[in-house]
């Protein structure tokens, strides 16, 4: 059975305006003691949201990265503000990047990425029944936003464009919810 290593010492070596680098100490229980360091960013999580335009269609966005220096192709995503709950953060979020809402969010599940060294969470949201909707959102130029149909999406994993993890594990996941919804 497994036994949760004891954590102590942790301390903030580094701070940016979007992670805290810290430090701590991890006791285990067979008495073996390390150092780990994280990325620990501030604020209360993510959203990560596939909107589903109708049943076979979801809207997905190209957007500047400055990890890759590039556009990539990716789903509507952000953070989630103090007092919102992740649905509301989805809903909020869709206003702001592709002009529409949605009527029903279902929240699907929490990701991480790369947990060994980074603490970020984020919480993935179907979103249906959309209406048109906009809002100012934070980004520096309007995004593109691009129709793809879900029965395409072996392919479409494939597009160069489309890299990140979070999103495309997202659409296997909406694929098979939306399939088997009832009609």
């Amino acid at each position: 059975m497994r036994k949760k290593p004891k954590v102590s010492n942790i301390k903030n070596i580094a701070t940016t305006k979007f992670f805290n680098i810290q430090s701590m100490d991890v006791a285990f229980s067979n008495g073996e003691k390390r150092i780990y360091e994280r990325l620990k960013p501030p604020g209360n999580g993510a959203v990560l949201v596939i909107p589903m335009l109708d049943e076979e269609t979801v809207l997905m966005i190209y957007e500047y990265s400055g990890g890759t220096d590039r556009y990539e192709l990716t789903l509507t995503k952000g953070k989630i503000d103090e007092g919102e709950t992740p649905l509301e953060a989805a809903n909020r979020e869709l206003i702001e990047e592709i002009g529409y809402g949605a009527n029903k969010l279902t929240f699907i599940k929490e990701m991480t990425i790369a947990p060994g060294y980074q603490s970020s969470i984020t919480y993935i949201v179907l979103a249906q029944d959309l209406y048109k909707a906009s809002a100012q959102g934070d980004e520096p130029e309007p995004l593109e936003v691009v129709e793809h149909k879900l029965a395409d999406l072996d392919n479409l994993v494939y597009d160069e464009d489309l890299t990140e993890a979070r999103s495309i594990a997202a659409l296997y996941m909406a694929r098979e919810i939306v399939k088997n919804q009832p009609s």
